[in-house]
């Protein structure tokens, strides 16, 4: 596989608040530095971790701009979470972000239409309609325990055959295994990289043939992550399965704030109808990563 953009490991970023509810800039200041320090190969903004769809316009406006001003002088690469259910109005938001889509992010990410259950030639249409659409390059994201459908291999190559030049990736978080290395297979030879969508799944992946993770472990152990991207490392795998297994216990991001917050990096507050980790996971956690 190519071992360029999206290759390696990308950071799905949480969305630190304050007490009182508000973005907590310094707070991602501090988990930005950990990024960069920990030598992820690019970051993803504004996904289902970040908690964007609690975030304002004007929140996710000024969360887009002060990291992309924060890591600027880095040069790290930015992948920026715009998808959605109406596929006119991922278009119409791609128009309106055209020209800060082409400043500052190297991709966006597009998540499969939730709750509508589209049929496989609706996913086709809509993913082709956003890939004419955006000015710069398409990660496609299949996570269908969040969506409700499920964006099958072939229909992931129908939709690459159709924009080569446009479409460049596809994170997979279906947890179907069998599935992915299918897509890998289906995808040899061609420009299309694989992505792990699945911190415990991530060795088997790369051995497969992937081309990387986005993470949501990165956000508190980036070396660690790398190292399951960059060496495949089975061993470590198995060494961190039960804190990957209790990070999403209780849902994402509620495990990883956990484990930040007991890190001394954020405080732990989510936005409803999301709620911290309950005090017997948190005590599990804090034992783990002691």
């Amino acid at each position: 596989m190519n071992k360029c953009f999206p290759y390696g490991l990308g950071t799905a970023l949480i969305t630190p608040f304050k007490a009182d509810g508000a973005v907590d800039f310094e707070a991602l200041k501090r988990l930005l530095d950990i990024q960069l320090q920990g030598g992820v190969d690019y970051l993803v903004v504004l996904g289902t971790t970040g908690e964007t769809a609690t975030l304002s316009e004007a929140e996710q406006a000024a969360v887009r701009e002060f990291i992309a001003d924060y890591t600027r002088p880095s040069q790290i690469p930015l992948v920026l979470g715009l998808g959605g259910n109406n596929t006119a109005a991922v278009l119409a938001k791609i128009d309106a972000l055209r020209e800060e889509l082409v400043a500052d992010y190297g991709a966006i990410l597009s998540v499969c239409p939730y709750y509508n259950k589209p049929s496989q030639e609706g996913l086709f249409r809509h993913f082709c309609a956003i890939a004419e659409a955006s000015p710069i390059p398409v990660i496609l994201y299949n996570v269908p325990g969040r969506t409700g459908v499920n964006l099958l291999p072939e229909t992931v190559m129908r939709i690459y055959n159709a924009h080569p030049d446009k479409v460049i990736a596809v994170k997979e978080a279906s947890g179907n295994i069998e599935q992915i290395k299918h897509l890998i297979q289906l995808a040899q030879s061609t420009g299309l990289h694989i992505l792990s969508g699945d911190d415990g799944l991530t060795a088997a992946i790369m051995q497969a043939g992937g081309a990387g993770l986005i993470s949501v472990l990165s956000n508190a152990y980036p070396e660690e992550a790398s190292r399951l991207v960059h060496d495949a490392d089975s061993a470590l795998q198995e060494q961190l399965a039960p804190l990957i297994g209790l990070l999403f216990k209780e849902g994402n991001p509620a495990g990883i704030k956990t484990v930040l917050t007991k890190k001394g990096v954020i405080s732990n507050y989510l936005r409803l109808p999301l709620v911290p980790n309950s005090p017997a996971v948190q005590d599990e956690i804090a034992a783990i990563i002691a």
